[in-house]
């Protein structure tokens, strides 16, 4: 089941839960819940989306807004573990290109990061990818991103329909969230409404959460 802005939020996938209590958007009832998607092995997470996820948490833990963290791998699939999130909740180490990226910004302190992320933490579903790639699978990928697709040209659409299996072929795993939310890379944000409507999908740096967060706490 995909996930469709403004309808019944569908679970996340989570293969482990690495610090706080197991949950999901399902047992979130009445609570606004913000998903922070990111990968260990990526210094943009780690320098913006998670800073400002703590913050958010830290302002409206007591308002009924619960902050969850899940780390997910759709590249640097040697980096992006489940055994170095452990580290990461545990210890504070960071590795690969966040490493290099915050040392060299001065934002680590012994090699670590020098704050703990309080919020719970898990890893996405990773599933190990088959060498088959259905037709069906594809264009399961293509319409989220491209609703035109039907109406544009063969040549555009043959080029499009190879470019995603080349893409699906390199991918060694498949990860469920990633897939399910459509997500365009990370840091991604998903943000639920305390009826479990997902309201917004999004991904970068974008300066709109917690407006949106402050809206739907207005809502009734």
């Amino acid at each position: 089941m995909s996930a469709v802005i403004g309808e019944k939020v569908p679970n996340f996938g989570v293969s482990e839960w690495v610090q706080g209590s197991p949950t999901n958007f399902d047992q979130e009832k009445d609570h606004i819940v913000i998903l922070e998607v990111f990968q260990v092995n990526c210094p943009g997470c780690f320098m913006h989306a998670l800073p400002e996820a703590i913050e958010i948490y830290n302002k409206y833990k007591d308002d009924g807004v619960r902050v969850l963290g899940l780390a997910t791998a759709f590249e640097d699939f040697d980096k992006n573990t489940l055994d170095n999130l452990k580290m990461l909740a545990e210890t504070g180490e960071v590795v690969g290109e966040t490493k290099n990226a915050l040392s060299m910004y001065g934002q680590l302190k012994d090699g670590k990061l020098p704050y703990k992320i309080p919020f719970p933490l898990g890893m996405d579903n990773l599933t190990k990818t088959s060498g088959e790639i259905s037709q069906e699978k594809i264009m399961q990928f293509i319409y989220p991103q491209i609703p035109d697709f039907d109406s544009q040209s063969e040549d555009y659409k043959k080029q499009i329909i190879q470019r995603v299996k080349d893409y699906m072929k390199s991918k060694e795993y498949s990860a469920e969230t990633f897939e399910k939310f459509a997500l365009q890379g990370t840091p991604s944000t998903i943000i639920v409404d305390r009826k479990g409507i997902l309201r917004d999908v999004s991904f970068g740096q974008t300066g709109h959460i917690e407006p949106l967060i402050q809206k739907l706490l207005a809502e009734d």
